[in-house]
């Protein structure tokens, strides 16, 4: 298989060499312990994508501040008893010739009150959440101040433990993505009320994110194009969004959508043709008409010959891989040397949280012969 396209070319992020231009979007691992270490099991999984080859590998969503857990066995950031551990991890996945970034999350309003200990999920405002059944409460002016330092004291421990870059959270509906989107943020103080309004929390987090980590430390952001429900955040605002933190020194966007209430999600099932993929790629062509930072495109890309399409059109830098890098880690060695496409057939089986012991591919597991 000939290797002519982009792909495969090496590309340079923020000054980082990434060796190809795949990107393992975050995924939750369901591999840390109860209280969020990283363990031998989350070690071995984060090895292995190392040694498949794919350019940059982001972690699942790790926890910045305790009240924003969404599901069991979290990576977490929130304090300084877990850098040993996401040091050992970033020192595996270096071993092993990859790169590897953080991804500073929280849940907001979609944190189960059972994660919580039975306390309310916060949120900038109390708008009901039908995923967990429950509606939040909004966020005291104290509060908000206080999660923004927690997320400069996360990026601070991410890149004391080693890693190379750090992912800030913006999307599917989390605590960054509510205050951005006018679903969600109905507040009408400096946190919001309006499209400027709205932007403080994500410009506050920035700013003290690169606080903590310096200049020329790697700072990226997932965000929603597109909230894909009425009232939601739209395309022609989440692209105003990105030009505001790359003018203050954003180096990368991560283009997705939907919320846990979206009809329409970031985790589209039943995937079965090319026409199918890179669902999102209208939108991070927007974004790559105006930004001047990488663009990575996530959602449903299976094909190689759909992320050349990509890549040769100018609607993304980078492409995105979450759901088949859990059923194939070593995809993209394999992709590279026989021009493989994805076997993941977007069935969903690995996102049942709740239900299985950690996150993998039950498909692959069910097609496994007896031994």
């Amino acid at each position: 298989m000939s290797n002519d396209g982009l792909l495969f070319e090496p590309f340079t992020l923020a000054g980082l060499t990434l060796r190809n231009r795949l990107v393992r979007s975050a995924t939750f691992e369901k591999r840390a312990d109860e209280d969020g270490r990283a363990t031998d099991a989350i070690l071995r999984l984060y090895e292995e994508l190392a040694e498949g080859g794919v350019g940059l590998i982001i972690t699942g969503s790790a926890l910045v501040h305790p009240s924003g857990r969404a599901l069991r066995r979290m990576l977490s950031i929130h304090s300084n008893i877990f850098i040993d551990g996401l040091a050992r991890l970033a020192e595996g996945v270096h071993r092993k010739g990859g790169l590897v970034a953080v991804q500073l999350g929280h849940g907001g309003r979609q944190c189960p009150p059972l994660m919580l200990g039975g306390a309310e999920p916060l949120a900038p405002s109390a708008v009901y959440d039908p995923s967990t059944k429950a509606t939040p409460r909004a966020m005291t002016d104290r509060e908000i101040w206080d999660m923004v330092d927690a997320f400069g004291e996360a990026a601070w421990r991410a890149r004391a433990a080693g890693f190379d870059a750090v992912q800030v959270h913006g999307a599917h509906g989390y605590l960054v993505s509510s205050f951005l989107s006018p679903h969600t943020n109905r507040r009408d103080d400096y946190w919001g009320g309006d499209e400027q309004r709205r932007f403080h929390f994500v410009e506050e987090v920035f700013t003290a994110v690169r606080s903590a980590v310096g200049r020329e430390f790697p700072v990226l952001i997932k965000l929603n194009a597109d909230d894909l429900l009425p009232g939601g955040l739209k395309p022609p605002e989440s692209v105003r969004i990105a030009l505001g933190l790359e003018a203050m020194g954003l180096d990368a966007v991560e283009v997705s959508g939907g919320m846990r209430e979206s009809k329409v999600t970031a985790l589209r099932e039943g995937i079965k043709s090319p026409h199918e993929e890179a669902y999102f790629r209208k939108e991070s062509r927007l974004f790559k008409e105006d930004l001047s930072i990488p663009v990575i495109l996530t959602g449903g890309m299976r094909t190689r010959a759909v992320m050349e399409d990509v890549l040769a059109k100018g609607e993304a830098d980078l492409i995105g891989m979450s759901r088949p890098l859990i059923r194939e880690p070593r995809l993209p060695a394999e992709m590279a040397a026989s021009g493989k496409d994805a076997d993941c057939i977007s069935c969903n089986k690995c996102k049942r949280f709740s239900r299985i012991s950690e996150v993998k591919c039950l498909e692959a597991e069910r097609a496994r012969p007896p031994e």
